[in-house]
């Protein structure tokens, strides 16, 4: 049946052609490396640094404000947490009460869906008992988000037209801004689940009662309360129809400036109606705050922008950035007394996007150099161009494929899924390898009557099982990493599937698409000299116009390659040089793509020295596979005939390798113990001391480090430390923070 598909993918080329071409639009498509193609639309496999792996979680909050965190946790948090237990698929819950409010987190379990877990939350919160409850407190579902969603946070500050700081804005004006304009924009963005607004004021009418009035007219305060309460309100009156029009009738009390507070009537004494400015008086103050935010020392206002469940992290920061320049224009700006023009400007101080670019940059960019070392290894090994472009072309392909399939099976594009691509380009190459080395024997050993089809199908067919059953037994070994629940599955398996995808891709490409390309690539015959004349002459004019238009490498590259036909055909001497120009220009080439990516000396060596250490290091190191390569039999027969001089070399080198990994304590304990049966001390002796201390052992660690350049401080407090006492140390570390030069 194998066969049979290779049969029918060389006899229709055509097929094979446009399914390759099908696969390389729809995988520029699906790329996470934002490649724009103007006639091609984009639908990205969704980006973010690192995998989420959090609990499946979800937060029920309530406020009870100016509640101390024992009346929190007796008459709400208890209450809940008891109620939310009996929810399907609950696997465990854990509450916090603090001063004015309680957060519970339910943990479900891991099959259970995000948005079902939500529903069944509501449907709890909405059938509690009547007065299980303080009266007035309501509890509310947190945002539908996860704990990586807050991606983008940004401040509220006054700019000139330059964009220099300017100033002159208070804050409790800059967070009714970011309330009721800035957060509501943003909150309109396709992927954002929250917007929460964060430091300065929150500007609210205060009364300032006189209770020496209050106790002359016998008023108590709930009544003051009630009164200012009832008169915040609209009320409708049905309709009047007067000479055949009708008229709504309301009565319209909707608070909209101090005096109407100051006008609401609280009682009647000796027929005169006591009004609230009769009994206090009502101004515009901050509400009570229980924190702040701080950037280089300076109080601000901002705002935390929270990406959606299931939604492409950087798909949502651009377009909050977008939404951003859209509302930018229509926020409020004044003359300051020096004459500046100020103007509320949105200043991002933390966006992902940069963690994202980077993390995915550096893998971008190891997969390039990867596959750049590849094709040299496989040109200089192989020693045939056309092999050597058949076997390189595989992994482009393979890689594109492996987008399209991380796009419809759900796995994000983050820094552990997609490094197990670059953990499979070794195998990928394997495949190709030994397609193409097949393909190269059968066509040295075939009859000259045999035709060329039927040799490079002999050659496929013949390897196809033994390609097969090598990429079979690596994606079933991988089948554990599947099973793993937990955080540990969320981190490994985009891993798995990833390499599962990626070997898959190289084995349907090795096996379909290698073979039918090495019929055309082999097929080629260029006897024609006046045909080769052209074609040569026209790559050089290329490679001249690619110099001046492009890239100076990639010009140079091409002229290369048609004066080295010109070389080949018009010389004289038949050296191997001449002979093998093409395969000399080609490793050249790559090596100076290598040397121009890889800089492995810094950017501030000159390409050409960089060129020279990875051509000295290629060679070193290619040069010893080559020198293994001849000299294996010899080696083989040594080894065969001194098999215990042999074995100790892998004895030596596991025994080392146990010492390094378990240390030399935990492996070799029982010989100490031994000596400690008969009263010797071994563990004080200087060789024992020198040895523990040499090979501790490997440590273990979850997650591994993220060198991004990046810090998080977290300084805590005292318990009992006042905001205000809070303020001043984060305003002092900010500004010895910002003081360091490399910050």
């Amino acid at each position: 049946m194998l066969n049979k598909i290779i049969r029918y993918f060389l006899e229709n080329k055509l097929v094979t052609a446009l399914l390759v071409l099908l696969f390389i639009a729809w995988g520029v498509v699906t790329a996470p490396f934002g490649w724009e193609v103007d006639f091609l639309p984009t639908d990205p496999v969704p980006v973010d640094a690192i995998p989420d792996i959090g609990e499946n979680q979800q937060i029920v909050f309530t406020q009870w404000m100016g509640r101390s965190p024992q009346d929190i946790e007796d008459q709400i948090t208890y209450p809940l947490t008891t109620s939310l237990l009996g929810i399907p698929g609950v696997k465990s819950i854990r509450s916090s009460s603090v001063f004015g409010f309680s957060s519970i987190y339910i943990i479900f379990k891991e099959e259970v869906e995000f948005y079902w877990s939500r529903s069944r939350i509501l449907e709890k919160l909405n059938s509690l008992p009547a007065g299980i409850l303080p009266t007035g407190v309501q509890p509310s579902l947190g945002p539908d988000a996860t704990a990586l969603g807050q991606v983008f946070w940004y401040t509220l500050e006054g700019r000139d037209k330059n964009g220099n700081p300017t100033g002159g804005w208070d804050l409790h004006e800059i967070r009714t801004v970011q309330d009721f304009y800035v957060k509501y924009g943003l909150n309109a963005v396709d992927g954002v689940s929250e917007v929460a607004s964060i430091g300065g004021f929150v500007q609210e009418y205060q009364i300032d009662v006189n209770p020496d009035i209050l106790k002359v007219y016998n008023i108590p305060l709930h009544k003051v309360m009630m009164a200012v309460k009832n008169s915040n309100r609209d009320v409708g009156a049905k309709t009047i129809e007067i000479n055949q029009a009708e008229y709504l009738v309301r009565g319209l009390g909707y608070v909209k400036s101090i005096e109407d507070i100051e006008k609401a009537e609280v009682a009647v004494h000796d027929n005169v109606p006591i009004r609230v400015k009769d009994i206090g008086v009502v101004s515009l103050g901050p509400a009570t705050r229980r924190g702040l935010l701080d950037k280089d020392g300076a109080e601000v206002v901002g705002g935390v922008v929270v990406a959606r469940f299931g939604s492409n992290p950087l798909h949502v920061i651009n377009n909050v950035k977008e939404k951003i320049t859209a509302i930018a224009p229509g926020l409020p700006k004044k003359i300051l007394p020096n004459g500046i023009e100020s103007q509320l400007t949105i200043v991002p101080f933390y966006d992902r996007t940069q963690l994202i670019y980077e993390t995915l940059g550096t893998l971008e960019e190891a997969l390039l150099l990867e596959i750049l070392i590849t094709i040299l290894v496989v040109i200089v090994m192989v020693m045939n161009l056309r092999a050597s472009i058949l076997i390189s072309s595989l992994l482009p392909l393979a890689v594109l494929m492996v987008f399209i399939s991380m796009r419809y099976f759900g796995v994000d594009a983050n820094i552990v899924a997609l490094s197990g691509i670059a953990i499979a380009i070794g195998t990928m190459v394997d495949l190709g390898i030994v397609l193409s080395e097949n393909v190269l024997k059968h066509m040295a050993d075939a009859p000259k009557t045999e035709k060329l089809f039927d040799t490079i199908y002999n050659a496929a067919a013949e390897v196809s099982s033994a390609i097969l059953t090598a990429v079979s037994t690596t994606i079933i070994s991988f089948i554990p990493v599947f099973t793993m629940e937990a955080a540990e599955g969320k981190l490994f398996r985009p891993l798995a599937f990833t390499k599962t995808f990626a070997l898959f891709a190289a084995l349907l490409v090795a096996l379909f698409v290698l073979p039918t390309i090495a019929h055309w690539f082999f097929g080629v015959k260029n006897d024609s000299q006046r045909r080769g004349q052209i074609i040569n002459g026209a790559l050089i004019t290329l490679g001249l116009f690619t110099a001046v238009a492009y890239t100076i490498w990639g010009g140079l590259t091409l002229m290369a390659f048609g004066a080295a036909w010109f070389v080949r055909n018009y010389s004289k001497k038949d050296t191997f040089f001449t002979r093998n120009s093409a395969l000399i220009i080609s490793i050249l080439s790559v090596l100076g793509l290598l040397a121009q990516y890889w800089m492995p000396l810094g950017a501030g060596r000159s390409l050409i020295t960089n060129f020279i250490f990875v051509s000295v290091l290629v060679g070193l190191i290619l040069g010893s596979f080559y020198l293994l390569e001849r000299f294996y039999p010899r080696l083989l027969h040594w080894s065969l005939a001194n098999k215990a001089k042999f074995l100790a070399v892998p004895g030596f080198i596991l025994l080392w390798g146990a010492v390094i990994w378990l240390g030399f304590n935990s492996l070799f304990g029982f010989v100490a113990k031994g000596f400690d049966v008969v009263s010797l001390n071994i563990r004080t002796t200087s060789l024992w001391a020198g040895l523990s201390h040499t090979f501790p052992g490997i440590g273990k660690e979850f997650m591994p480090a993220l060198d991004e350049g990046s810090f998080l401080l977290m300084p805590t407090s005292m318990p009992h430390a006042g905001i205000a006492q809070n303020k001043r140390v984060v305003q002092q570390l900010d500004m010895l923070l910002a003081n360091i030069p490399e910050v």
